[in-house]
């Protein structure tokens, strides 16, 4: 039986790469292994579950959309956005989310500039 592979707009694609370098420039996590398909360098994954988290919320991502575009079952994305929840009790956890939720915001702020004109 094939895989079934849900479709992923090149907009989200970029998105969810803005949220991955801007998650990698903050930890130091590589992004391509952040990336990755399979289980992952634990030392990986949890940058990963950040980025994750952050597309869900700074985008408003639903968890079924952050687990297509990031190539993992619903179940693991809602994992993952569980776990960067429960890590915001931490002040400096907090702090870095705020500040790239806040970037995020800045940057998708209409209007979008068109250069192909």
């Amino acid at each position: 039986m094939e895989e079934y592979i849900v479709p992923v707009s090149e907009e989200d694609r970029i998105k969810a790469g803005l949220a991955v370098h801007l998650v990698a420039v903050r930890t130091g996590a590589l992004p391509s292994q952040m990336m990755g398909k399979g289980r992952m360098n634990p030392r990986m994954a949890r940058p990963r579950w950040l980025a994750m988290y952050l597309s869900h919320i700074a985008f408003g991502w639903t968890l079924e959309r952050v687990s297509h575009v990031f190539g993992v079952n619903r179940a693991s994305a809602g994992a993952a956005c569980r776990w960067v929840e429960d890590e915001r009790e931490r002040r400096p956890v907090d702090d870095l989310l705020s500040e790239l939720e806040a970037c995020i915001q800045t940057l998708y702020q209409p209007p979008v500039m068109d250069l192909a004109r």
